[in-house]
C-alpha cells in the first residue's frame, strides 16, 4: 500500500470518527455499540475501518518455528517496522496539516472540510506525494 493510500484511509478514518463521536454522545451509554456497520455488537466505533487498514498495511510474515524468543522478535520488529513507520507519517502529516490550519486562526474552515481537502488533495495523481 503507497503512502499516499495510507493517508487517505487515515483521513477516511479521522472524518468519520467525527460522526462516531456524535453518534455515541446521542446514544444511551448502557445501549452504545458501535455505529459502524457490520461490527459486532459493543464493538469500538470504527474497529472494522481500523483493522480493515491495519491489515493491509502490516504485511504477514513467518517466524521459524527453531527460531529463539529473540530471533522471532527481531524478525517481527523488522517486518512491522514500515508499516509501523507508514501510519505515524500518515497521522502525522495529517495532525500538522489540521495543527497549522488551527494555529493559524482561520475560522473559515472546519477540520472536517480541511480533511475532505487534503483528500482531494492526495486523491490527485502527483499531489500530496
Amino acid at each position: 500500500m503507497e503512502q499516499n493510500e495510507v493517508v487517505l484511509r487515515v483521513i477516511g478514518i479521522l472524518t468519520q470518527s467525527a460522526e462516531w463521536v456524535r453518534t455515541a454522545g446521542a446514544q444511551d451509554p448502557e445501549a452504545a455499540g458501535s455505529a459502524e456497520p457490520g461490527a459486532e455488537p459493543g464493538a469500538e466505533p470504527g474497529a472494522g475501518q481500523i483493522g480493515s487498514l491495519l491489515a493491509e498495511v502490516f504485511p504477514s510474515f513467518t517466524v521459524s518455528p527453531e527460531a529463539t524468543p529473540l530471533e522471532a522478535a527481531h524478525a517481527v520488529t523488522e517486518a512491522a517496522l514500515p508499516a509501523v513507520m507508514r501510519l505515524i507519517g500518515a497521522f502525522s502529516y495529517i495532525y500538522a496539516e489540521l495543527a497549522r490550519v488551527h494555529d493559524s486562526g482561520r475560522t473559515d474552515i472546519t477540520s472536517e472540510e480541511l480533511l475532505r481537502e487534503l483528500a482531494l488533495r492526495m486523491s490527485r495523481p502527483g499531489d500530496g506525494e
